[in-house]
């Protein structure tokens, strides 16, 4: 569909005339011009019945540009991110379906191959405030404390309530080495503050892990489902299973998500059969996705993290665990991303990703804007962060016991739980 819009807008430049003569017509005719070719566009391009909509549109877009008193905020470009943010923010896909503009085109594809610029957060617009989805690990804004859930209210001392995202994002990112000052509002304790946070080459490790001072528990974080994350996640099942462990933590933590087949390929390391997800496309047709043959950790005892940063690939995980009775879910309810995007790009480098299916648990559960509930809820307090491999390798079993990851802890607490009931089980065969 592109290449024909292409087509047509490389035939209609070769009959624009040429620049002077173009420019004596705009003198003399004026307004005139402008009706005739809006009416040209609204008949080629646009459907019958949406005509009188975009022509409101133009109305708008006109009455702007000719009367609005500031002139130097009347920026073509800003208008019309501006407005395709808005059509799609009207579809109700709040956090999901959104509009990209080149700059977040570019960030995206970069973070898909591992290589990413700037603080390392995922934010979206929810009821017009810029919330924090997730810090990336490893990021300066994970260092800089940033939370799934904070609001940002500010970057440089500019407010940003109401701006479309893609201007909050041209505000934030810069070039490397550059500090960026965001006010910060924590919903919980409604604290407002400020963080510095020096923008930076973001190296994202997908797959880390570690065994667990004291234990015989391994913490794997899955930090994305970017590309190459199931190979990185095989190499570390086979180094545990190496060690005879006999408990695996699954961190889903502000994992944002990433790419589809990583993380059917991801679930399918840790079932034995069954599907890991339904796919439902717009006509109602469901579509069972089958775990993939071969998983090397289909038996050892294990339990997924999950909050509110948990969002899309991490979702479909964490879903297809608990319904397979595989995995107990501890944390807080994901972010309730139930929905396939597919990217389609428009002229000038920018995008929209658009949801065209919808993801259901593999027991045909819904979680498209609602999220997929623990079985054990664990809140973290409200200055506590998620503890990760990488903070925990220097770690005294003791220092461990005292975390404030309280999450992390009722995970390990849970698995060593079912140990003890399973070996006195035996116990009881045996005598």
């Amino acid at each position: 569909m592109n290449n024909k819009n292409d087509d047509k807008l490389s035939g209609l430049s070769a009959r624009i005339p040429r620049p002077a003569f173009l420019l004596l017509l705009c003198l003399v005719l004026g307004m005139g011009m402008g009706v005739i070719f809006d009416r040209w566009v609204l008949l080629v391009f646009m459907p019958s019945d949406a005509i009188s909509d975009f022509r409101l549109m133009a109305q708008a877009w006109n009455t702007i540009q000719r009367y609005y008193v500031d002139r130097a905020a009347v920026k073509p470009k800003a208008l019309t991110y501006g407005a395709i943010s808005g059509m799609v923010d009207a579809l109700g896909d709040t956090g999901h379906s959104v509009f990209l503009s080149p700059e977040m085109v570019k960030q995206l594809h970069a973070a898909e191959s591992g290589q990413l610029k700037g603080i390392g957060v995922q934010i979206q617009m929810k009821n017009r405030l810029v919330v924090v989805v997730a810090p990336l690990d490893n990021s300066p804004a994970q260092r800089a404390g940033l939370r799934s859930g904070d609001i940002i209210m500010s970057v440089d001392g500019r407010e940003i309530a109401g701006l479309p995202l893609s201007q909050v994002v041209a505000r934030i990112t810069g070039p490397v080495g550059t500090p960026v000052v965001l006010a910060v509002l924590n919903p919980q304790s409604h604290r407002l503050r400020n963080v510095t946070i020096v923008r930076a080459a973001i190296k994202i490790d997908n797959v880390t892990w570690q065994q667990l001072p004291g234990t015989d528990i391994a913490d794997v974080r899955i930090a994305s489902f970017d590309d190459g994350v199931v190979k990185d996640l095989n190499g570390a099942l086979r180094e545990i299973r190496q060690q005879r462990l006999q408990g695996l933590i699954l961190d889903l933590r502000d994992n944002p998500g990433g790419v589809l087949d990583e993380a059917v390929a991801a679930a399918s390391e840790f079932l034995a059969g069954g599907n890991v997800l339904l796919v439902r496309d717009a006509r109602g047709k469901i579509t069972p996705v089958p775990a993939k043959p071969g998983g090397l950790a289909t038996n050892i005892p294990m339990v997924v993290l999950i909050n509110g940063g948990s969002a899309s690939a991490s979702e479909i995980v964490a879903g297809a665990l608990h319904d397979a009775h595989r995995a107990e879910l501890i944390g807080e309810t994901t972010f309730g991303t139930g929905t396939v995007l597919n990217e389609f790009p428009l002229l000038g480098g920018s995008a929209l990703m658009l949801a065209i299916q919808e993801w259901l648990t593999p027991d045909g559960h819904s979680f498209w804007h609602k999220g997929i509930p623990p079985q054990i809820k664990v809140a973290l307090p409200p200055d506590a962060s998620p503890l990760i491999p990488a903070a925990e390798r220097g770690l005294t079993a003791r220092e461990l016991q005292s975390s404030d990851d309280k999450q992390l802890l009722r995970a390990l607490e849970w698995l060593q739980e079912q140990a003890k009931n399973k070996n006195a089980g035996q116990s009881q065969n045996a005598d």
